[in-house]
C-alpha cells in the first residue's frame, strides 16, 4: 500500500469514527447515488422525480427536521464511482442515509461503506438476488429479480407453453433472472431448449434471435435493460417475424419499461411481462403519484418502478425517522425499518424483518394500445408470497 493510500485510508477511518451524529442537527441528509447521465440517465431522472413527488405530497420535514437530498451521478453501471461517491457523501457531506443505486454492482461497491459508517442504505432499483444480505445496514424497497420472475414462468406454462428459450443480459440480475425462470418453468413441467447471455448495452440482437428462431421454442423469456436495449430486442423480434412462427415473447417489465413504451410502439403489442408496477395501476394513491410525477417532468413522461421505489424509499426514511423521533443513529433506524408496512403507488408493501427486502405483489401485464395510448395493462395478480 502506498503512503498516499495509507493516508487516505486513515482519514476515512477517522472520519467514520468521529463524524458527529445528525441527532444534534436540524437537517437530515440523504445521499442519493444514481445514473443521471449516459445511456441510463432516465433511471436517475426517474428517481429524482420520485423523491420530489414524495416531498411535494408530504413536505420536506419529519420529526421536526428538514430532509435534504443530495444527488450524485455514476454515469451508468460504474461501481468504483458509486463507492467513491458513498465515501465522499459520508465524510464530507455527513449524510445520514445512502440511497438510490440503479445497478447491483454499484450497490455492492457501496455496501462496505454503509457497514463501516453504520448508516442505513436504501436501495431504490438494484435487483440482484439477496442483495440486502451484503450489509446489515441495507434495505431494499425496489424489487428482486429472482422473486419477480417465477409468476411469469407459471403463467406461461398454464397458458400452454412447454418449451422455452432464455435470453438475458450478462450481469448479476440477468443471471438471477435466467436461473429463476429455468427453475420455475422446469418445476411446472416445462423444458428449456436454450439460453443465451448478451452484453448489457448491446443493440444488435440479430444473431441471438436467429438462433432462437431456428430452435423453435414456444416462448422466449427475456431480461434486458430499458434505454436503447429493449426496443432493439423487440424490433428484431418483429423483424424476424417470430410471432408468426408461434414463438411468443415474455419477460420481466424491463423489456417494456414505462419510459420507453412509445419508442417500442407497435412492436410491443401483445408482449406479456411480469413486474411489481405499471403506470396504470388502479389505486387512488397511484393516480395522485402519477399526477405529481407529470408535473415534475413533462406530459409525455411516464413513471416507472424506479420512480415508485424512490417515492417508497423516501416514505420508508420518513417513517423510520418518525419512529426514532428524529434520532439518526444507524442501529435505531435499522430496527425501525424492520417489518415496516405501508401503501405504495404499486400497492401494499412490507420490509421483511429478517431479509430487509421488500415484499409486494407481482402483476402479469399485457402491452396494448388503449385509446390510442400504449400501456402495460395489469390483468392478473400474484399475491406476495405466492
Amino acid at each position: 500500500m502506498t503512503l498516499l493510500r495509507r493516508i487516505k485510508t486513515s482519514v476515512l477511518a477517522v472520519a467514520l469514527v468521529v463524524a458527529p451524529s445528525a441527532m444534534a442537527q436540524d437537517v437530515v441528509k440523504v445521499g442519493l447515488i444514481t445514473s443521471l447521465t449516459g445511456p441510463f440517465a432516465e433511471f436517475g431522472q426517474q428517481m429524482q422525480a420520485g423523491v420530489k413527488a414524495y416531498q411535494a405530497m408530504h413536505g420536506d420535514t419529519v420529526a421536526g427536521k428538514r430532509v435534504e437530498v443530495i444527488f450524485r451521478d455514476t454515469g451508468g453501471a460504474n461501481p468504483e464511482i458509486a463507492k467513491r461517491h458513498a465515501q465522499e457523501l459520508f465524510v464530507r457531506e455527513k449524510v445520514d442515509f445512502l440511497a438510490g443505486f440503479a445497478f447491483t454492482p454499484s450497490a455492492l461497491a457501496a455496501a462496505p461503506i454503509a457497514t463501516q459508517a453504520k448508516i442505513p442504505m436504501v436501495v431504490m432499483n438494484a435487483a440482484g438476488e439477496n442483495l440486502p444480505s451484503r450489509s446489515p445496514y441495507m434495505i431494499r424497497v425496489a424489487f428482486e429479480v429472482a422473486s419477480t420472475v417465477p409468476p411469469i414462468a407459471k403463467w406461461a406454462y398454464r397458458e400452454g407453453a412447454r418449451t422455452a428459450y432464455v435470453i438475458a443480459a450478462d450481469y448479476a440480475p440477468g443471471l438471477d433472472a435466467e436461473k429463476a425462470f429455468i427453475k420455475a418453468f422446469e418445476a411446472e413441467g416445462g423444458k428449456i431448449i436454450g439460453t443465451v447471455r448478451t452484453p448489457i448495452v448491446t443493440v444488435d440482437f440479430s444473431p441471438y434471435i436467429m438462433r432462437i428462431k431456428d430452435a423453435k421454442p414456444d416462448v422466449i423469456f427475456a431480461f434486458v435493460n430499458g434505454g436503447d436495449v429493449a426496443p432493439a430486442l423487440l424490433r428484431e423480434y418483429r423483424t424476424r417475424n417470430l410471432e408468426a412462427d408461434g414463438i411468443k415473447l415474455i419477460g420481466t417489465g424491463d423489456i417494456v419499461d414505462e419510459p420507453i413504451v412509445n419508442v417500442i410502439g407497435q412492436n410491443g403489442v401483445g408482449v406479456v411481462t411480469v413486474y411489481p408496477y405499471s403506470m396504470h395501476h388502479d389505486s387512488e394513491l397511484n393516480r395522485r403519484f402519477v399526477a405529481e410525477f407529470l408535473k415534475l417532468r413533462e406530459k409525455n413522461a411516464r413513471p416507472a418502478i424506479m420512480a415508485v421505489a424512490a417515492y417508497d424509499g423516501m416514505a420508508a426514511i420518513y417513517k423510520a425517522l418518525e419512529k426514532t423521533q428524529g434520532d439518526t443513529d444507524g442501529a435505531k433506524l435499522m430496527e425501525a425499518f424492520k417489518g415496516m408496512e405501508f401503501e405504495s403507488p404499486r400497492g401494499q408493501i412490507r420490509i421483511d424483518p429478517e431479509t430487509r427486502d421488500v415484499i409486494h405483489n407481482q402483476y402479469i401485464r399485457r402491452f396494448d394500445k388503449v385509446d390510442d395510448v400504449f400501456v402495460n395493462v395489469e390483468f392478473e395478480t400474484f399475491k406476495a408470497g405466492e
